[in-house]
């Protein structure tokens, strides 16, 4: 659970994983927490987000896939991952580099998908 805080000149504020949660049935606004709605009583269910697993896709990459795969698999802006790697990459002192290196290596390939080709071992 994600819980941040904030001192201003007004005192403290405290967010609790901010994700807005509304009820299917009636659309009413409800805390993340609940589990039933306040007005009408349903079952409040919460999807979890589809992600796409971590691969280095082929297309939109700039040097080699890292950043846009690590945005993707985890919802993120992508320019925002691509500036923070290259102001890592002057300030980090090489750490991000052999990081970017280490992922570059570990981080597999996303497969072509050729219409027609079945994937291996699978007829």
């Amino acid at each position: 659970m994600c819980r941040m805080e904030a001192e201003g000149f007004r005192g403290r504020v405290i967010w609790e994983d901010f994700m807005p949660v509304f009820c299917h049935r009636c659309g009413a606004g409800l805390p993340s927490t609940a589990r039933f709605c306040s007005n009408c009583g349903t079952v409040v269910t919460v999807q979890p987000m589809a992600s796409r697993p971590l691969v280095r896709p082929h297309f939109g990459r700039q040097i080699a896939g890292v950043c846009i795969g690590l945005a993707q698999a985890y919802g993120w802006d992508v320019a925002l991952v691509r500036v923070l790697s290259v102001v890592g990459f002057f300030f980090s002192g090489g750490l991000v580099a052999v990081a970017y290196l280490a992922c570059w290596i570990g981080i597999p390939e996303e497969p072509y998908n050729v219409p027609g080709v079945y994937p291996p071992n699978q007829a």
